[in-house]
């Protein structure tokens, strides 16, 4: 996307904005990452504002996160809870946080914000390096095909009275990136919310996981352990060695 910079995308503005639109799930999401945590500690890439770690910490997990944004992690420490919250600053695909952990997890689509196949391969390969021999890493990812509906194609996300969310996509099959853009209209004004994204099919991950001497041990489509069908709009896949 002309413009975009992944590095510096989550600024002030996107923190200050990003828990206003919470998925709802958040509580089935921690159940299941508590339980994979197995009473050892959990490393979170992209941690961000805390959305899950800080929940997740709250249920006994020793919590530790890797983020890039300074400005997220500013929002995080503002949080009950946020300033004991051990945090690396740095890239989740290569900088080194102390200690292995029983599980390393990354969710929301993020293993996407790396916008190379090289950079998703370095993100397994970090993942794997922070993994105690037992330890596992999830990610939770969207399912391409749930996704896209063309090259190029417009959702209307939220039609009302006085606002309109509209989200605008042109996806590059040769490079898998989809360019994206959360418009806002309303009496206000107009509000933008660019992000390219990399996707990738679970398969094309499992062999990420392959290279980093990891393999596919769960894979379900949601957070209750769901069945993966061909219907699933999303997965949680779990690795291990």
């Amino acid at each position: 996307m002309e413009g975009f910079d992944p590095a510096t995308s989550f600024g002030p503005d996107v923190a200050r904005r990003y828990d206003d639109d919470l998925r709802g799930d958040e509580t089935e999401t921690v159940d299941l990452l508590a339980e994979l945590a197995g009473g050892g500690g959990a490393l979170e890439f992209a941690v961000g504002t805390g959305r899950i770690a800080l929940p997740l910490a709250a249920r006994g997990v020793q919590v530790h996160g890797i983020e890039l944004s300074p400005d997220m992690v500013e929002r995080l420490c503002e949080k009950p809870g946020g300033d004991d919250l051990a945090v690396t600053m740095g890239d989740m695909s290569s900088v080194q946080a102390p200690g292995r952990y029983r599980l390393v997890y990354l969710v929301f689509n993020t293993i996407y914000n790396l916008l190379t196949q090289e950079d998703q391969v370095s993100c397994f390969e970090n993942a794997a390096r922070h993994l105690a021999d037992d330890g596992v890493f999830l990610i939770e990812a969207g399912v391409p095909l749930a996704w896209l509906r063309g090259n190029q194609f417009v959702d209307a996300e939220y039609v009302g009275n006085d606002e309109v969310v509209l989200d605008v996509n042109q996806y590059d099959p040769v490079t898998q990136i989809l360019d994206e853009n959360h418009v806002h209209l309303s009496n206000t004004g107009v509000r933008l919310g660019p992000i390219s994204c990399r996707i990738a099919f679970p398969s094309e991950l499992d062999l990420m996981a392959r290279i980093a001497g990891l393999r596919l041990l769960e894979r379900w489509g949601g957070w209750r352990r769901e069945p993966f069908t061909r219907d699933s709009a999303r997965h949680i896949s779990v690795y291990g060695r």
